[in-house]
């Protein structure tokens, strides 16, 4: 069920302390999304609670500013408030937002993942963090270590559970549970509430309030869709032929391994662009300067694996390119919602070759909707033994293609 935004809804009618409120209009924040509308005040009662929503819809303010209203009161410089995140890049946008919503409360907050060296870490843990956000590995390292007491604990997030799952924390989120006090808040969000993620909210959570904005499994309004068929070995060329006719601004490309995300960067750099790739094969800092210079615009073009790729914040992507169909059709909904944030337009353009419309027809039967689509010259889908023809499901162009009619338009 999509709930449609309150009108005349502020951020201080929600309950937020002063200071809060402040910090939120300081980062340009006005008026609450509908996550935060559902969540911040069901947080404040200290309820459990399942939050099901999308990329960019402001969830992470609607589980940090119930969280830094709650430890603005009692002790400080110990454990009360732990979010668990799948990756080093998730980790540090939560820490970055934690300090900018926190900037006028006297509370510490602390990243810990793997990638990096464990002693800066450990001497921030041992000064004492009110708030916590950490990758599961790393952190079980640390609480092996004796480096994290969390006797105190009184909150505790679970920040894209489906995502977690899916890298094969299961094992050690389990382990983290079993280790933290038994009473507590926790709250737990995920773009999609697949089985695993429900049978780890039954775990982890006593009778909670869920919070569902927009169906599951369903891209931003604003998302054009577009899909091209064309045969393996032109991927390359056609992308790099669309992203010189096509209006610009800043792309995300997505690939499966680190090697293709690596070669493909390779020639769109040859073929004149400003790119960069991003995947876990590189160290920390180098990833934070790919960052950097994509939210600066002066990078334009970022090619990334999914596990890179998490925790990519940027608003004004205008393109999410799926080079590779995702095998995971729900994988396709978390990369497109990189563009088309905070209600603007955006376009989710995928290069599927023979070998993979399979994979995108489960996507489409995921998304409920057959996508507009061109079929470039020599495409022939790959049928597996006992399947039926997809000639139907792949229907042939009329006219000019849908990419050429969108980019001329847009030149307009």
């Amino acid at each position: 069920m999509v709930r449609s935004v309150k009108s005349k809804m502020s951020f201080e009618l929600l309950g937020l302390a002063p200071a809060l409120v402040r910090a939120v209009e300081e980062q340009g924040y006005t008026q609450p999304t509908p996550v935060q509308q559902e969540a911040i005040p069901l947080g404040l009662q200290g309820r459990d609670l399942v939050g099901s929503a999308q990329t960019g819809t402001g969830k992470t303010a609607a589980f940090l500013l119930p969280i830094l209203q709650r430890l603005e009161a009692g002790r400080r410089g110990r454990l009360r408030a732990l979010v668990l995140v799948p990756t080093r890049e998730l980790a540090e946008q939560v820490l970055e937002r934690a300090r900018a919503y926190g900037r006028h409360l006297q509370l510490e907050s602390v990243a810990v993942y793997g990638g990096v060296g464990m002693e800066p870490q450990t001497r921030a843990l041992k000064r004492g963090a009110d708030i916590v956000i950490a990758t599961p590995g790393r952190l079980l390292d640390h609480m092996r270590r004796g480096h994290v007491d969390s006797s105190h604990l009184e909150v505790l997030v679970l920040d894209e559970a489906d995502r977690m799952l899916d890298m094969g924390f299961a094992p050690d989120v389990r382990r983290i549970l079993d280790s933290l006090p038994a009473e507590r808040q926790t709250m737990l969000f995920s773009a999609t509430i697949s089985g695993d993620v429900d049978r780890l909210a039954r775990r982890a959570l006593n009778e909670h309030a869920a919070v569902e904005i927009g169906r599951r499994a369903e891209a931003a309004d604003g998302v054009e869709h577009v899909l091209v068929a064309v045969d393996k070995a032109e991927k390359r060329h056609v992308l790099a032929t669309m992203l010189q006719e096509l209006p610009k601004g800043r792309t995300l490309v997505f690939t499966r391994t680190k090697f293709g995300a690596d070669k493909l960067a390779r020639h769109l750099r040859r073929e004149g662009n400003d790119v960069a790739a991003i995947h876990g094969g590189k160290t920390q800092s180098a990833r934070n300067q790919v960052l950097d210079r994509f939210r600066q615009g002066t990078t334009r073009i970022l090619v990334a694996t999914d596990v890179a790729a998490r925790g990519i914040d940027v608003d004004d992507v205008v393109m999410v390119v799926n080079y590779d169909v995702p095998q995971d059709p729900e994988i396709y909904v978390h990369r497109v919602g990189r563009t088309a944030r905070a209600g603007a337009q955006g376009v989710a353009l995928t290069l599927m070759s023979p070998d993979e419309w399979l994979m995108m027809r489960d996507v489409e039967k995921l998304m409920g909707r057959t996508f507009p689509r061109e079929v470039m010259p020599g495409f022939e889908p790959a049928v597996p033994p006992g399947q039926p023809s997809p000639r139907n499901s792949v229907p042939r162009p009329q006219g000019r293609s849908v990419m050429a009619r969108r980019g001329r338009a847009r030149r307009r």
